[in-house]
């Protein structure tokens, strides 16, 4: 069932995203967490702050796919692109997707989502935090759960 903030995620979506890459909603992915590769397409600050476990940071305005490739040699491997929503993760997913990864997945409502359905997430130092970069105050009023830091 779907419930009424995700109906509004569902618009918000909608309006930035043309669902080139599909999305895996964070229930799926409590069914079914392993081989998966997380790809966190977030600036460095947010990812500091917290991420998902045994994510990689790949960066949006400093992503670079060379650096990537060298990373995931594999290009049939279950990756998922996450961002504090799923806009920037899109974007992420087209790129990664055009240098031939077939199996690539955008996190429906982000880091944000995943946080929201008190799933945890993990600080820089490795230990559970409930400190998330909320991003901007606009952003921000997406994330219902956990301690939003801005800065």
């Amino acid at each position: 069932m779907i419930g009424f903030s995700q109906n509004d995620i569902s618009k918000l979506l909608q309006k930035y995203n043309s669902e080139s890459i599909p999305y895996i909603s964070v229930e799926t992915l409590q069914e079914d967490k392993s081989n998966i590769i997380f790809l966190d397409a977030r600036e460095k600050k947010e990812f500091q702050v917290s991420h998902l476990k045994n994510a990689i940071y790949v960066g949006y305005d400093s992503f670079n796919l060379d650096s990537v490739a060298k990373k995931l040699t594999n290009k049939n491997s279950k990756i998922v692109v996450y961002c504090s929503l799923g806009i920037r993760s899109e974007d992420i997913g087209e790129k990664l997707k055009k240098a031939g990864y077939k199996n690539v997945f955008n996190l429906y409502g982000g880091i944000f989502e995943y946080k929201n359905q008190n799933l945890s997430i993990y600080n820089s130092k490795g230990k559970t935090t409930d400190s998330i970069h909320a991003y901007s105050k606009t952003w921000g009023k997406w994330l219902k759960n956990g301690i939003k830091i801005y800065d």
